[in-house]
């Protein structure tokens, strides 16, 4: 076919047929150079305005509409808003250089840095919704992170997550680890990186042999640890939702660390290994543990109120009623709370999740309630004791047998007095004991410490009796009182010889 032929076919000019017999790719097209009337008088007013700007504070710079409200206002222009803020792009493109503020990649060293931070979820603990703090520490080579929730982010939380978190990795990063600007680590912001530390941060670190980075304060500084401010998100969203429901908070950090192993066998995106292949090959790049564990509860001085309880950070612990009144040590952990007098711990309860609540033992208790039998029934720590299972039916059985046969007070007196052997003997022989009393029913405690001291010579200690030892147990006989009729007759042999 001719070229006339072709151009007629196929509705083109002749010149196109020509250009593509000539070549089999199409020329580019060619974009005109077009004025723009609206905009030229007004663009080197735009930029003037716009380098001006790169000098002024940071919340009173011109926005593409106030460029667009001064060219109409000031000079008159008649310019539609949109082709300003057009301009106003492509200027701002030209000034700054680089449109977005690019990430550069990183590449980090097996065992030699980590990350750490705290992010909030909530939960329900004990039936009650709470807000709890979730530390996390990340190691930036495998992507291995270990989580621990806490009620609060204060200094023994931040500092006991670093327990936590190298006692599950085997060992301590060997270079630095980052951190944002936490006030359990730092006191001021210095100038550039500085910073002023807190001095039990700085023991912590030379306890374990790491080196401390602190990003830039604000949102300017979260991408130099954007690591585990991704891992905070990733673990909230992937084992947190729906909101968890536990009875205590030990129940839901037992159940985060079986999460982290199940993320074990997750793969970072393109990344060739698992997450626990990368972190069983980075293990051996760590630094071993020392051989003891860093303290991180402060240890304050404390005065116990008239109701043997102590308050730390808006909660109540009890203190043996002896202590009422006097000054103790506690020692305040994360998980922990401990309580020192005359050299040696008189108390340790676990530490309460929700604000102003009462943690009592109802053994603190016992010598007053002695005196004060009334109290018992409405004792806020026999109300604990029973939701712990320290205070069982049989105890309950064991009371309302011996207030019946002797009365609300001596029956009282008579079960305070069981409660004592518990400082003394293992709990299965006593509640061995406690039946065979409720069974002769004699409630003299004197009685019971017998029967359960003998039992305790073939009971394992704090277990209940095994099956074979059943028939060797001592039962208290029927009488009231011990008999000396045997004591007689061996006085009477003596005197006989």
């Amino acid at each position: 076919m001719s070229v006339r032929e072709l151009a007629r076919v196929h509705g083109v000019h002749r010149r196109t047929v020509r250009a593509a017999l000539a070549d089999s790719t199409p020329p580019p097209r060619k974009e005109p150079v077009r004025e723009s009337p609206a905009m030229g008088p007004w663009l080197k007013i735009i930029r003037a305005w716009l380098v001006a700007d790169l000098q002024a504070p940071r919340k009173q710079r011109h926005t593409a509409r106030r460029v667009w409200q001064r060219l109409v206002d000031e000079h008159g222009a008649t310019v539609a808003e949109s082709t300003v803020t057009h301009a106003v792009a492509k200027i701002r493109r030209e000034l700054v250089g680089t449109p977005v503020d690019v990430a550069v990649p990183q590449t980090h060293a097996p065992g030699a840095e980590a990350e750490v931070d705290f992010g909030e979820f909530q939960a329900l603990i004990g039936g009650i919704m709470v807000k709890l703090f979730m530390f996390v520490l990340r190691l930036s080579h495998s992507g291995r992170a270990v989580h621990v929730a806490y009620a609060n982010q204060a200094q023994e939380s931040f500092l006991d997550g670093h327990n936590v978190a190298f006692e599950r990795l085997g060992g301590v990063p060997s270079k630095m680890i980052r951190y944002d600007n936490l006030t359990p680590a730092v006191i001021r912001v210095a100038l550039g990186r500085e910073r002023v530390e807190n001095p039990r941060f700085i023991a912590m670190r030379s306890h374990y042999g790491f080196d401390s980075f602190f990003c830039i304060p604000g949102i300017d500084g979260a991408h130099e640890k954007g690591g585990v401010e991704g891992e905070v998100g990733r673990f909230r969203r992937r084992w947190l939702t729906p909101v968890p429901e536990f009875a205590t908070l030990a129940d839901l950090n037992g159940f985060m660390a079986a999460c982290e192993d199940r993320d074990d066998r997750r793969v970072i995106s393109a990344r060739p290994v698992t997450v626990g292949a990368a972190a069983a090959a980075e293990t051996p790049e760590l630094v071993p543990l020392p051989s003891d564990v860093f303290e991180a509860g402060p240890t304050v001085s404390v005065k116990a109120n008239h109701k043997a309880e102590v308050c730390v950070r808006q909660c109540y612990y009890s203190v043996p009623v002896t202590y009422a009144g006097r000054r103790v040590s506690v020692r305040v952990g994360a998980a922990l709370i401990e309580v020192f007098a005359d050299g040696k711990r008189i108390a340790a309860h676990v530490r309460a999740v929700h604000k102003y609540a009462h943690v009592l033992e109802l053994d603190h208790y016992l010598e007053v309630l002695t005196r004060k039998p009334g109290a018992m029934a409405g004792a806020t720590a026999l109300v604990a004791a029973r939701a712990s299972g320290a205070f069982t039916a049989t105890h309950q059985r064991f009371w309302d047998k011996a207030r019946h046969q002797l009365g609300d007070g001596p029956g009282t007196r008579a079960l305070i007095g069981v409660l004592l052997l518990a400082r003394t003997l293992p709990a299965g022989p006593v509640a061995v004991a406690m039946e065979a009393a409720i069974a002769a029913a004699d409630y003299d405690p004197d009685h019971l410490a017998i029967a359960a001291r003998a039992n305790a010579a073939f009971a394992p200690a704090a277990m209940a009796l095994p099956q074979g030892l059943a028939d060797r147990v001592i039962h208290l006989p029927e009488r009231k009182a011990p008999s000396l009729a045997g004591y007689d007759r061996l006085l009477a042999a003596a005197g006989a010889r």
